[in-house]
């Protein structure tokens, strides 16, 4: 294992303690509205500081971009942090949230987990290496067409101007494929995108840290990731596919004609 990886997984386990041990104590939490539906509460903010303690016992120089406390500044070598992804679902008891950590390298992420603390799930990947679910190895699932599938997606909850764009997207999509989920943590659906589990996912507007660690898990687990328009601005533009690759193009396809100038 990368000794990067290690630290990550490190990390992830503390970060996730944390979480598992407050899941029964929600209401006694502080919990804070960052912007419209977008939540945080003590938790996060301690999750992350743990990620970033160990992170930095290990890396001192290098640069950290988390959720919560923002850019820290340091050399080429960057972690990309959401100490917990899915704070919604946390704080209604839904059991699906992840805590999600990546290592880029002058933009290019080289090192990722993502970790579910209640089924204690770990996916990790290293570039060049493949991508591994509790140490054993995943790959896409190998669904040539939307017949059959099942697909991952989120709701654009925060920027309500795409709404009308995404239902069009939802609908092409929905009446070819088995069913379509919205979860609620990018990170997770990406990594079960890697193991096969979902046979494709997209959404509109996401941030770096939700998406940064479960790309290269695709990627390494054999998928293809882009953004809309079929190009590698997704971390910028925060509009991503993931799936295999007989898949993806079809995927890609079927949202296009509902494309807007604010999504290319």
């Amino acid at each position: 294992m990368h000794p990067a990886l290690n630290i990550a997984e490190r990390a992830a386990r503390a970060a996730g303690t944390i979480i598992v041990r407050s899941i029964d104590r929600v209401e006694l939490l502080r919990i804070d509205e960052k912007s419209r539906n977008d939540f945080v509460t003590e938790i996060d903010h301690r999750a992350e500081d743990e990620i970033i303690r160990i992170i930095r016992n290990a890396y001192p120089d290098h640069s950290i971009i988390a959720e919560e406390s923002g850019v820290h500044k340091g050399n080429e070598f960057t972690w990309i942090i959401d100490p917990l992804d899915g704070t919604t679902n946390f704080l209604h008891g839904f059991p699906h949230f992840a805590v999600s950590i990546a290592l880029a390298r002058k933009g290019k992420i080289e090192q990722a987990v993502v970790y579910d603390p209640m089924k204690q799930e770990m996916f990790s990947a290293s570039r060049g290496s493949g991508a591994l679910l509790n140490n054993r190895r995943i790959r896409v699932s190998g669904l040539p067409s939307l017949k059959g599938c099942l697909l991952g997606t989120g709701f654009p909850f925060a920027e309500q101007k795409h709404l009308e764009t995404y239902l069009q997207m939802f609908r092409s999509l929905s009446k070819d494929a088995a069913g379509v989920r919205r979860p609620g943590a990018a990170s997770l659906d990406l990594a079960y995108v890697a193991a096969g589990r979902f046979d494709g996912f997209w959404e509109i507007g996401l941030k770096q840290w939700d998406m940064a660690a479960g790309v290269l898990l695709v990627q390494e687990a054999g998928g293809i990731v882009s953004d809309f328009t079929n190009g590698h601005a997704y971390l910028s533009s925060g509009n991503l596919i993931a799936a295999n690759a007989k898949l993806h193009p079809i995927i890609a396809d079927s949202i296009r004609p509902f494309l807007t100038e604010t999504l290319v």
